[in-house]
């Protein structure tokens, strides 16, 4: 999923141009000086600095700006705080918890965030403004629960460093899906003999009932638990390549991010079709009734680790990427500022105005790149 802007279309009409006819950015085509930040989407800029910015296809490693640090904290949901236009955080974490980065939201009676999909807007994301350098992720929510809409709950590094949930379509209600890259590449042999990773059975419905979903993720070792029962685990030593001898494992500061987005649609590949349950049926009579599709989340725990790599000193505020050895990013704390000087555009104390179904009168909403 792409990030996103606010309800400031027209305003970023001349920006977005501009954008699109920017070079392009790889392993094999740095950015130059004059452009040097290599943003998520893949291009280079001199405004797309901050979250996103990969540093290892930017002008230079340290060409992106330091990063959030990791902080211990339990995100409840009687209010939200959201900035609205992703691409204008300017690493303030003072400012609110998450950004926006596409979609709709909304709150409602029971204090849960519900992420809209609608036939229009191309669903919902929402990232955490600070990092997570190895912890404990937990993520108490209610999936989706129709064919084609995919339910996640992820984190994701600025190298594309991934760990996965997944939920996709009307089958996984009594199943998860776990799953994770290193650097966006997977290697099926170490990761789960599926495309999309391990099945996990789940003891109820996972959209009429809470689960709690865990993502523990630390520096020799990630396992995945439902319900505080682990149903799978990787220990790094086992992810070492044989050729490179370098271990693919995920191990780059990573924002936590979920969303609910459309897989079963025109432009999809056809395996991501299947494998989220086929298209998706914009006749339902839930969507028709609501007018849009759902998944709710009801709170998120963040235990950041503390020893080893992520071993942080008094006063450090922020990530910063070093050089590139033998493949594998290398990554320090730093008392360096995250915070630039962009203006971010807040949507505060969001409050929750009855039934899910009223759910368009507070969403925010915003334009997918």
């Amino acid at each position: 999923m792409k990030r996103s802007t606010a309800s400031t279309l027209l305003a970023l009409a001349p920006l977005l141009a501009v954008v699109r006819a920017q070079q392009t950015c790889n392993s094999t085509s740095l950015c130059g000086a004059d452009a040097p930040c290599c943003s998520e989407f893949g291009f280079c800029s001199a405004d797309f600095c901050g979250a996103g910015c990969n540093p290892l296809f930017s002008n230079t490693v340290d060409s992106c700006n330091p990063i959030p640090i990791c902080e211990d904290k339990t995100y409840t949901f009687p209010t939200l705080d959201v900035i609205a236009n992703a691409t204008t955080f300017n690493g303030n974490v003072s400012l609110a918890d998450w950004t926006l980065d596409k979609g709709d939201l909304s709150l409602t009676n029971e204090n849960e965030v519900a992420f809209i999909l609608t036939e229009t807007n191309g669903g919902t994301r929402i990232s955490s403004t600070r990092y997570v350098h190895y912890g404990t992720i937990t993520a108490t929510m209610k999936t989706g629960k129709w064919d084609g809409v995919v339910t996640a709950f992820i984190t994701m590094s600025d190298v594309h460093d991934e760990i996965d949930w997944e939920w996709p379509g009307k089958a996984s209600t009594l199943e998860g899906q776990s799953n994770y890259f290193w650097l966006g590449v997977v290697n099926r042999d170490s990761r789960g003999s599926a495309a999309h990773g391990d099945k996990h059975n789940i003891t109820s419905d996972a959209s009429s009932n809470y689960h709690d979903y865990t993502i523990d993720w630390q520096e020799d070792e990630l396992r995945f638990l439902i319900d505080g029962q682990e149903v799978r685990s990787i220990k790094k030593s086992d992810t070492k390549d044989s050729k490179t001898s370098v271990f693919e494992y995920p191990t780059t500061p990573a924002r936590v991010q979920f969303s609910l987005w459309p897989a079963g649609i025109n432009g999809s590949a056809q395996g991501t079709i299947d494998w989220s349950g086929g298209n998706i049926n914009f006749q339902d009579p839930d969507y028709i009734a609501a007018g849009h599709f759902y998944a709710l989340l009801k709170s998120v725990k963040v235990e950041c680790a503390k020893t080893g790599a992520a071993a942080t000193k008094v006063g450090d505020v922020s990530y910063v990427y070093g050089a590139n050895a033998s493949g594998v990013p290398t990554v320090f704390s730093s008392n360096e500022s995250a915070v630039s000087a962009a203006t971010a555009v807040v949507v505060s104390g969001m409050r929750a105005i009855g039934p899910l179904v009223a759910a368009f009168a507070i969403a925010v909403s915003a334009l997918m790149l």
